[in-house]
């Protein structure tokens, strides 16, 4: 699923991968904050305030590399023409059997997609060259009729949902991401704590948690972009020249590389909130 705004799928339908750290990037609100200074604080409270800071500069370097990694997507040039990038998307449906619509969207079509699918604004992002995304429900991928050549990707998330229930769990896994704030905290109250430090197994481990929690996604979007590549890469013995794969490997290889951002991101978030409600 390609967002060239944040993890190149601004509208994929899915929580935000950051919502959850931006609730800590003002460590001020943080209730270590003000601790630090207080008289007789423990060496347990400094650790924390010192633990809750360091995650915050990580969180913030973090945010500023995706947001580098997102303006050079933007900035990223064609492998081929449009027709061709076109061609090349219908031929990967057809030779694998995908019931799937494709859609180039600009500002004078907009609105028939909206229409069709009973979605306003859903497209807006798409037609003003930003987004590109896969809708599994509706079988309909769409990119910008400006960039054709994003729906590949779009097309390679469609090859997925075809694949077996591994593939669909790699994929659907990013909708239970909202809940996983909260179950952790519920499930860590009945953990045991540990003799050697007080902590518990989820204390302790929160950041590893919740990045693999992200990594199904980090996989299945990698997949998508893999099967892009290889089409493209068979098309060039059709097109010869023409098809420049360069540009299209390192546009998806900044597209990547904020979904790994992304799950990084999460984990820091996930090791705030234990060590805000320790």
């Amino acid at each position: 699923m390609l967002n060239i705004q944040q993890q190149y799928q601004i509208n994929r339908q899915q929580p935000s991968q950051n919502a959850h750290v931006q609730q800590h990037l003002s460590f001020k609100n943080s209730p270590y904050y003000g601790s630090y200074g207080a008289e007789g604080a423990s060496d347990s409270a400094a650790k924390t305030l010192g633990s809750a800071a360091l995650l915050q500069i990580i969180a913030m370097s973090l945010q500023t590399l995706s947001q580098w990694c997102s303006a050079k997507l933007m900035q990223g040039k064609a492998f081929a023409e449009n027709d061709i990038a076109r061609n090349i998307a219908k031929d990967m449906a057809v030779k694998n059997n995908l019931k799937v619509t494709l859609g180039y969207v600009d500002e004078a079509n907009k609105y028939l997609f909206e229409q069709r699918y009973n979605s306003p604004g859903a497209f807006n992002e798409v037609a003003r060259g930003a987004n590109a995304f896969f809708n599994s429900k509706l079988n309909l991928a769409v990119a910008p009729k400006s960039k054709p050549y994003l729906i590949l990707h779009e097309i390679g998330h469609a090859i997925n949902s075809t694949k077996g229930p591994v593939m669909r769990f790699l994929q659907n896994s990013r909708f239970k991401l909202a809940s996983l704030p909260t179950a952790l905290l519920i499930t860590n109250m009945f953990m045991p704590k540990s003799p050697k430090d007080g902590e518990t197994f989820i204390e302790r481990n929160a950041g590893k948690i919740g990045f693999a929690a992200f990594l199904p996604t980090i996989i299945e979007e990698g997949l998508a972009s893999l099967r892009g590549i290889k089409a493209a890469k068979q098309a060039k013995a059709v097109y010869g020249n023409k098809i420049n794969l360069a540009p299209l490997k390192k546009n998806y290889f900044f597209a990547w590389m904020t979904y790994v951002i992304s799950g990084l991101l999460l984990g820091i978030g996930m090791k705030q909130t234990m060590l805000e409600n320790k």
